[in-house]
């Protein structure tokens, strides 16, 4: 039986189009799941949109349209855009379809069971961006303004059910500590675990003056309020309190929740006690990437800095999807904030082209020229310089899984790119162009043509979750075809001596 992996990404508020932050926190999650179904891994990808709740409502109240209609509207421009960028989820879950809805109800039911959920009212502080109750202090201490978006904060005073968050604070507490990977990176850990220990009041989760959502099944006059709608996707995709629910016994518990680092406290203590609540399985873990600026400031449509689609398409159009996928992840260390610059960006595809498409090329051209497009095999004793490279080219697979598992998409980035770039110094200290000139010296010149081959073809397998079309490519100029193979038998084999490659062709080409 294979392993299995599970990674999901947060359910996006379909208010509006998709937008950098999206993007990045989607195309991490698609390189994570392409790395784990290279290594043979059983994975399972999950996405979708987040369709209830008040600022639904008033956006669709705005446009004058049913807040079902703006679901429909949006969530279907989401799924366009997945397509445009070629992720590779294997779920897109709405919180408007039957299935999720009856499995929240049947959760909501557990929990009233369990002596978890009691009828009290609310009266406080509230993000309305952010649909989170705030205290009164932390209202103070932002001046009424949301801490995340900076909008005004709203009075409410309602009825409304509480989940006994209370009762398993210590729980999760205790969890977190004994169980250092739950969290990630540890920086966001600590951020959790300090707010535990100041204590937590028990959690509000219906609404009475709010009738887009899913009906209370004791109590139809109040709607399940978003976060315990909105997080139960993470099981109710699967089929949890479904006839059927082989697809959560399969991948459940999920291995990895990829999220902003904005919805942490979210994730890491009202999801486990819900899921405590019902006796299901914790996460393995939670990893909060940081935020995204643009040119050193806050995004923002005012100041004109905003990474909306349009300039992402316009990226991709000009530059291609994998140079934009190689820049989101390579930008910096995984967890860190990051911020957005076109000259940062221009280095990254001047990177890959001068670096990974030069080393290929350059490979390609001169079995082309020297060995009429055919691989010669290894002939002599090996030297020092091809030992060592040889070294690289060995480790390349056990730092990948490390970096992999770590989720330090940063490391995933630059690993196979290394290694391309000791190719390319491998070549210059061979000098093949040289060894070319002296036949006394062509089974050295054979041994160095078929070790940079050999090299540049495993930084091309290293490359594929990141680059899945480049790199794809780049292998075909090699004469290998990826399909129906996975990473240990690409990575565990050799371009076979004798091969036909094809013709060498930029991989990635000048841009005007």
């Amino acid at each position: 039986m294979s392993k299995r992996f599970y990674i999901t990404t947060p359910i996006y508020y379909p208010n509006g189009e998709p937008h950098l932050g999206h993007c990045y926190t989607t195309i991490a999650a698609d390189a994570l799941a392409r790395y784990h179904r290279w290594v043979g891994e059983d994975t399972f990808f999950l996405t979708g949109t987040d369709e209830h709740g008040i600022k639904m409502v008033k956006t669709a109240a705005d446009l004058k349209i049913e807040p079902s209609e703006l679901a429909d509207r949006v969530a279907a421009v989401f799924q366009e855009v997945w397509k445009e960028l070629d992720i590779s989820h294997d779920d897109f879950i709405r919180t408007t379809q039957g299935r999720h809805k009856t499995a929240v109800q049947e959760i909501v039911r557990k929990l009233q069971a369990n002596g978890d959920i009691y009828l009290g009212s609310y009266e406080g502080w509230y993000d309305e961006s952010q649909e989170e109750f705030v205290t009164e202090t932390e209202a103070k201490n932002h001046e009424f303004k949301s801490a995340v978006t900076g909008r005004g904060l709203v009075r409410y005073k309602e009825p409304t059910y509480f989940f006994r968050l209370t009762k398993y604070a210590s729980k999760i507490l205790e969890h977190i500590e004994r169980n250092p990977g739950f969290i990630r990176p540890e920086s966001r850990r600590n951020e959790v675990t300090s707010k535990l220990k100041a204590g937590v009041d028990d959690l509000s989760i219906s609404r009475a003056t709010l009738k887009w959502g899913i009906p209370m099944p004791n109590d139809p006059g109040h709607v399940i309020y978003v976060w315990i709608d909105a997080l139960s996707n993470y099981i109710t995709a699967l089929g949890y309190a479904a006839g059927d629910r082989s697809r959560f016994e399969r991948y459940w518990p999920v291995d990895v929740h990829l999220i902003g680092k904005e919805i942490l406290w979210f994730h890491t203590v009202y999801w486990p006690a819900v899921l405590m609540g019902i006796g299901a399985e914790l996460p393995k873990s939670v990893f909060a990437h940081g935020w995204w600026t643009s040119g050193g400031r806050k995004m923002s449509k005012t100041l004109g800095n905003f990474i909306d689609m349009e300039k992402i398409r316009g990226i991709v159009g000009k530059y291609g999807l994998d140079s934009l996928r190689y820049y989101l992840l390579r930008a910096a260390p995984f967890g860190s904030d990051l911020d957005w610059n076109d000259g940062d960006f221009m280095k990254a595809f001047g990177e890959l082209a001068n670096v990974l498409g030069n080393c290929l090329n350059r490979v390609v051209k001169m079995i082309g020229r020297y060995r009429g497009g055919v691989l010669p095999a290894v002939v002599g004793e090996l030297e020092e310089i091809d030992r060592g490279l040889l070294a690289r080219m060995a480790g390349l697979e056990g730092e990948l899984g490390k970096a992999y598992e770590n989720c330090e998409l940063h490391h995933c980035a630059v690993l196979p790119l290394e290694l391309a770039r000791a190719t390319n110094g491998y070549i210059e200290s061979t000098a093949p162009f040289g060894l070319a000139k002296d036949p006394a010296k062509a089974g050295r010149l054979d041994t160095v043509l078929n070790i940079s081959a050999q090299a540049v073809y495993r930084a091309l397998v290293g490359f594929l979750p990141i680059l899945p079309h480049k790199a794809v490519e780049g292998l075909r100029q090699l004469g290998v075809d990826v399909s129906g193979k996975d990473m240990a038998e690409l990575l565990g084999s050799d371009v076979p001596a004798g091969q036909k490659l094809g013709e060498g062709q930029p991989l990635f080409p000048r841009v005007e």
